[in-house]
C-alpha cells in the first residue's frame, strides 16, 4: 500500500492553493522543461504535491522508513515533456531521476546523428546509474518516451546515501544489473529479430511501466529507438492492428489486446521480464 502524500506535506498547507497548485502542474503551466546541458529548470518541492506520490516509483517505495525519511526532504518534482532531454550524453550529471508515470528512453549516438535506443526506464528504476558507479557522466542521452512526472534527487544527496549502504545501495545496484540485461537483451533483438517482434517487444516494455493501455508515442519514434525504418514500423501496426492487438491514431497507440503481443514478440521480452521481477524483488524477500 503506497502512502500518501499528505504523511509528508505541512499539516497547514492551504487546500485550495494546494489545488490549483496541481492543476497548473498537470496543464504544464507551472514550469516548462530546460535541458540540463543548458540551464537548471525550477523544481517543485515534495511537500506542497498531494497527490504526487514519490513512493510510486519501486526504488523509492520498497525502503525501509528510516532511510526514505533520510530522501524524502530532497526529493524534487518535475513535469516531463515528450522529447524533453533528461540527461544529455557526455555531460556531467547533476541529479537522478525517479520516474512515477512518464516513460524515459536511452538512446546511444553516433557522431553522424543517428541514434538507438539501449534502454526503457519507468516506473520500476532510476535514470543516471552512472552517477553512483563511479562515472558521474552520462554516455547516453535520456528523452522522455511517454511524458509524465518524475521525481529528482541531487546528486551530493545520492551519492552521500548511496555511501551509507542499506536498502537504498542494494536496490539501485540489483536495478544497474537489471537495466545493463535490457542492454544486452535489446542488442542482440535488434540485430536477430524481425521488426514485428521488437515492436512487440517494445510495446510490452513500455504498457508494463504505465499505468493504463495508452502509449503516447508516434511510429516515427519508434522507428527511431529501434532504428529502423518508419514505414517497417507502420506495415507492423497495421498488422496488428487488423488482428485486433492495438489501435492507433497519429500520436497514440491503445493496446486492445496484449495476449496477442505476447504471442508475437520473442523470447528477449520473456527473460527481460524474468529477471527484472526477480532483480527488483524486494531486499530480504526474494527467494
Amino acid at each position: 500500500m503506497l502512502r500518501t502524500m499528505q504523511n509528508f506535506g505541512p499539516p497547514n498547507a492551504n487546500p485550495i492553493v494546494t489545488a490549483n497548485v496541481i492543476h497548473a502542474l498537470k496543464a504544464n503551466a507551472v514550469h516548462s522543461f530546460i535541458p540540463p546541458s543548458s540551464a537548471e529548470y525550477p523544481a517543485i518541492r515534495v511537500s506542497g504535491l498531494y497527490g504526487h506520490n514519490p513512493l510510486q516509483n519501486h526504488i523509492l517505495s520498497i525502503l525501509p522508513q528510516t532511510e526514505f525519511a533520510r530522501i524524502s526532504p530532497h526529493l524534487e518534482f518535475v513535469s516531463l515533456g515528450c522529447n524533453d532531454t533528461v540527461l544529455a550524453a557526455d555531460s556531467k550529471m547533476t541529479h537522478i531521476y525517479f520516474p512515477t508515470s512518464c516513460v524515459l528512453s536511452q538512446l546511444h549516438e553516433t557522431e553522424d546523428g543517428n541514434s538507438s535506443e539501449t534502454a526503457i526506464i519507468g516506473h520500476e528504476g532510476v535514470a543516471g546509474v552512472a552517477l553512483f558507479m563511479g562515472s558521474g557522466r552520462s554516455m547516453d542521452r535520456v528523452v522522455v518516451k511517454c511524458g509524465g512526472y518524475a521525481f529528482r534527487l541531487k546528486a551530493d544527496v545520492l551519492l552521500e546515501e548511496f555511501s551509507q549502504g542499506g536498502v537504498f545501495q542494494r536496490s539501485l545496484l540489483r536495478y544497474t544489473h537489471a537495466l545493463i540485461l535490457q542492454m544486452s537483451q535489446t542488442a542482440a533483438c535488434n540485430r536477430h529479430h524481425g521488426v514485428r517482434q521488437q515492436l512487440c517487444r517494445w510495446l510490452l516494455l513500455a504498457l508494463d511501466r504505465l499505468s493504463d493501455n495508452k502509449i503516447e508515442v508516434t511510429q516515427n519514434s519508434i522507428a527511431l529507438s529501434l532504428g529502423v525504418r518508419r514505414e517497417s514500423i507502420t506495415e507492423a501496426a497495421k498488422n496488428l492492428q487488423r488482428e485486433g492487438a492495438i489501435e492507433y491514431s497519429r500520436g497514440r497507440i491503445v493496446v486492445l489486446d496484449r495476449e496477442v503481443l505476447e504471442r508475437n514478440t520473442c523470447e528477449c521480452y520473456r527473460e527481460l521480464k524474468s529477471e527484472y521481477d526477480r532483480q527488483l524483488t524486494p531486499t530480504g524477500t526474494e527467494a
